[in-house]
């Protein structure tokens, strides 16, 4: 599996996160099976948040992975807190207290990196700054980020966090294509040159901030998978076409577009398919045309001005 800096630091992950928000849908030995199967891909960065099944989701990755001190050390484990019933909360006790509760749940002393979890407009950067301060001496926190954040929000947190953000977790895939789309039709007056999130795209990579996309098969917010949906011929059939081409699924192909991109780009997958998890880290090797990344781009309904 190729790797990449997270960011600034200095830590050294996979280009393929797994996600663990879907994990509860598996039994404990489909679990296990599923955990196994990504290390034996070299995806050892498996991300979580304190939300994802009411907390269940990171107990059942500690019982499947067999957690101990000797097997703590061959991951990379992030999660993400913030978000309550009805509400976002980035206030410094909540955010203290659940990451005791998640690193009880991940039976671990350290979390590799943390994220806020979609932005709470109540946000006291200064208490955020102080609760990262007292992660970080603790021990427990080693790296932070953000989650669907703006330059100006993120900018606003690092005015009084010292810990740089390594991360920003992102919606991204071939049909949701927004921070792309603004960037390729600047000084026109049709849809896609509205600048939706403050050029979050080209201010990431220059404040060396790794994008995670996340539901990277995605069309909508959560509406469906593109991949083999007869509502995107065209894009199915210039992603087969360019399957067969390399020999591998369209899965692969849909995670080998984003990895394409010179951000260097962590996309987090979420599939519990062994077959489909295997796939994506495939992706991994390849590494797409020009011409390829902008058929499919094209594609997927795209019209470059």
């Amino acid at each position: 599996m190729r790797t990449i800096k997270l960011g600034t630091s200095a830590l050294e992950v996979p280009v393929i996160a797994v996600g663990c928000m879907r994990i509860n849908s598996l039994n404990k030995s489909e679990a296990e099976t599923f955990v196994q199967t990504a290390l034996e891909q070299g995806a050892n960065f498996f991300e979580h948040a304190d939300i994802y099944g009411g907390g269940t989701c990171e107990e059942i990755f500690a019982d499947a992975v067999h957690m101990n001190d000797s097997v703590r050390e061959k991951l990379i484990l992030q999660s993400k807190c913030g978000i309550r019933k009805g509400m976002f909360d980035f206030s410094k006790e909540h955010i203290l207290s659940s990451v005791d509760g998640i690193l009880q749940r991940l039976r671990t002393d350290y979390l590799d990196v943390l994220l806020l979890h979609r932005p709470d407009t109540l946000v006291e950067p200064e208490e955020v700054a102080e609760a990262f301060d007292l992660l970080q001496s603790s021990g427990k926190v080693r790296h932070f980020g953000v989650s669907n954040q703006n330059p100006m929000q993120i900018q606003l947190l690092q005015k009084h966090v010292k810990q740089p953000l390594v991360a920003n977790q992102l919606q991204l895939s071939i049909t949701n294509t927004t921070m792309m789309d603004s960037g390729f039709n600047v000084n026109m007056e049709n849809e896609a040159a509205v600048n939706r999130d403050g050029s979050i795209l080209d201010f990431c990579r220059l404040h060396d901030i790794t994008i995670q996309p996340w539901s990277p098969f995605q069309y909508g917010f959560f509406e469906g998978v593109f991949l083999d949906n007869e509502k995107f011929p065209e894009l199915n059939a210039q992603i087969d076409k360019v399957a067969a081409t390399y020999g591998v699924s369209n899965t692969t192909i849909a995670i080998a577009w984003l990895l394409r991109h010179p951000a260097n780009m962590q996309p987090v997958i979420g599939t519990m398919n062994l077959q489909r998890l295997i796939d994506c880290c495939k992706a991994s090797d390849i590494r797409l045309t020009r011409e390829e990344w902008y058929a499919i781009y094209r594609a997927a309904g795209n019209i470059l001005p």
